[in-house]
């Protein structure tokens, strides 16, 4: 419930975890394996000893456990809580000691964290902002992309042994990227940039994955963290890549799609599906009054090669569904789903996400959004994009189209468009 303490909540998420686990009647072993995690890991999620950095883990086994539209979105309520509370319990220092610590000094700074080795120290400090960033119950719409599976049992051991003395995070199924600049009435906006790309590839897509969220130190009093690649439905998700196939390495789930695209300088083919996952920095109600899509630039699509993602597809619960049509003279977010509009309402204990859907038939398209916001006398507006970048979408009408099969080992030219 919204009012439930994060501590509380933390206990309360891995009890439905462990409830869906016991209905299904599948063994740790059993639902870890289909998971590509190891049953130690599985273990620590369900008793509650750690707390996973990611929610894409969470939902694919509550769904392998059959959970039900509304158990989602309740599992998916109780992970946000539990993992801001992890980063609450940090150990306070001890009388006559800095108030940082030398290796937490060292750790990254709050708007950019390090995908897979961040430190213990630096998850601690990531909390709330990765709490915001894969909440996937509730959305508004730009779906992004990716999540390969993890490696072997050891390096999830690993990982979590770093979570523990991480106050019990861990930080090893994945992680996101979450974006926006921040601009308070009547201050400027501000974002960060990312560092160019190591491949040299001539696109829009940011070069590094950071973990990125607005608010708090501005004083705007929420955060906006967002998943720039959204899969929709199996196979959902299409790149165009200045690349022919033999110089492709195989396809990404959807929590490694931001990291593939920087590596291979991808663009979003035809559409794109992002999710925004918004939650207050206090217990006084933010009201989001609107959300406006920003075209930065528009031109002629690009030439390139269209790759599927057939690996990981996922499937949220788009329950706040919005559309834009980047091909519109004036381009708008929209309703869809026959749900309600904005405004909607959110606090630090209930949080929203939103999934927006951007798409184009004829043009090659980097846009951002803005969200407005107001809280008693305060008002200001929040600009959304891909990590200090603007989003970037273009047609792929035409273009030559590659799937990777199933049990395959090289990209296929598909003989139809689908």
């Amino acid at each position: 419930m919204p009012g439930d303490s994060a501590e509380g909540a933390g206990d309360g998420f891995a009890t439905l975890l462990r409830e869906l686990k016991d209905r299904s009647g599948l063994s740790y072993g059993t639902l870890a394996k289909r998971l590509h995690m190891s049953t130690s890991t599985l273990h620590r999620y369900c008793n509650g000893t750690a707390v996973p950095t990611e929610y894409a883990p969470v939902e694919r086994l509550a769904r392998l456990c059959r959970a039900t539209p509304e158990e989602l979105v309740e599992l998916h309520r109780r992970w946000i809580l539990a993992d801001a509370g992890r980063g609450r319990r940090a150990p306070a220092a001890a009388p006559g000691t800095p108030e940082r610590a030398p290796a937490e000094a060292e750790a990254a700074p709050a708007t950019t964290v390090e995908p897979e080795s961040a430190t213990a120290e630096g998850g601690r400090r990531r909390t709330v902002l990765v709490a915001a960033v894969a909440v996937a119950a509730v959305s508004v719409a730009v779906v992004l992309a990716v999540a390969l599976p993890s490696g072997g049992d050891k390096g999830d051991d690993q990982k979590a042994a770093g979570a523990t003395a991480a106050g019990g995070r861990d930080p090893g199924d994945g992680t996101p990227t979450a974006s926006g600049s921040s601009s308070p009435s009547p201050s400027a906006s501000a974002s960060s940039s990312p560092s160019p790309s190591s491949s040299g590839k001539k696109s829009g897509a940011p070069a590094a994955d950071p973990t990125r969220a607005t608010g708090g130190a501005t004083g705007t009093p929420l955060t906006v963290a967002t998943r720039p690649y959204v899969y929709d439905s199996p196979c959902s998700q299409h790149f165009l890549v200045d690349s022919e196939p033999a110089q492709m390495g195989p396809p990404a789930g959807e929590q490694d799609a931001p990291r593939w695209a920087a590596a291979y300088g991808a663009v979003s083919s035809g559409e794109q599906r992002v999710a925004l996952t918004v939650q207050g920095t206090g217990a006084e109600t933010v009201v989001l009054n609107a959300l406006h899509v920003n075209v930065v630039s528009s031109g002629a699509p690009l030439a390139w090669n269209d790759y599927a993602m057939g690996v990981g597809c996922g499937g949220g619960v788009g329950t706040k569904s919005f559309d834009v049509d980047l091909d519109a003279g004036s381009p708008g977010v929209t309703v869809k789903n026959g749900q309600r509009d904005f405004p909607y309402k959110v606090s630090e204990s209930d949080p929203e996400v939103f999934y927006v859907t951007a798409h184009t038939a004829s043009r090659d398209v980097r846009w951002n959004l803005r969200l407005e916001w107001s809280s008693g006398s305060r008002h200001g507006t929040v600009q959304i994009d891909n990590a200090g970048t603007p989003f970037r979408t273009s047609a792929d009408t035409g273009r030559p189209g590659y799937d990777y099969p199933l049990g395959g080992g090289e990209w296929i030219e598909r003989q139809e468009q689908q």
